[in-house]
């Protein structure tokens, strides 16, 4: 077998056609990349809208694991720091007082500390919390709206068919994008 010749000097259309058939081919993959990519989905997450949630209970219980994903959060710019919170103490109790007996969050999730009387900070300890949501509806029964709930994605499966959000009353869960995770409550939604 013989190997064919190969021409010693290309003519200068031959090499001019090929450099521009390169180039088209090169610029035609950088399209189709870019294209790819814009058209690629964006990686979405479960979340609970603070605005729809009518604390009905059911992230509590309805959540695939032991401990609900969803968990009380606090908007402290919304808060009042109020002596007597109704997030943190029974709205109706048998006796208007501070008494251990009329805290509101039956596993002890939420912590006060007094800063300046009349004045005091409610924290949430979010791995006690089990999202019962009791807090959040005495805060937006009685107070300032401060408490609300959040899927913690630290915790949660991201299901496809996520069984809070199918058993949701109010339609409250969405999807959202992952690079902006939460829906937070402010000042100017209040009013």
């Amino acid at each position: 077998m013989t190997m064919p010749e190969i021409p010693q000097n290309p003519s200068r259309r031959g090499f001019l056609g090929g450099g521009l058939r390169g180039a088209f081919l090169f610029l035609l993959g950088a399209a189709s990349t870019l294209l790819g990519r814009n058209t690629q989905k964006e990686k979405t997450v479960w979340q609970l809208d603070p605005y729809k949630c009518i604390q009905c209970t059911r992230c509590a219980t309805e959540c695939v694991l032991e401990v609900s994903a969803v968990k009380c959060v606090q908007a402290y710019p919304i808060c009042g720091y109020c002596k007597l919170c109704t997030g943190y103490f029974d709205p109706q109790p048998v006796s208007l007082n501070t008494a251990a007996e009329n805290q509101l969050c039956p596993v002890g999730a939420i912590k006060r500390k007094a800063l300046e009387d009349p004045y005091y900070e409610y924290t949430i300890d979010e791995p006690v919390c089990i999202g019962c949501a009791k807090c959040v509806k005495g805060c937006v029964l009685f107070g300032n709206g401060s408490f609300f709930l959040q899927v913690r994605h630290d915790r949660c499966l991201n299901c496809n068919d996520c069984s809070i959000a199918r058993g949701c009353p109010a339609q409250a869960f969405k999807r959202v994008p992952a690079s902006q995770p939460y829906l937070l409550k402010d000042r100017e939604h209040q009013a």
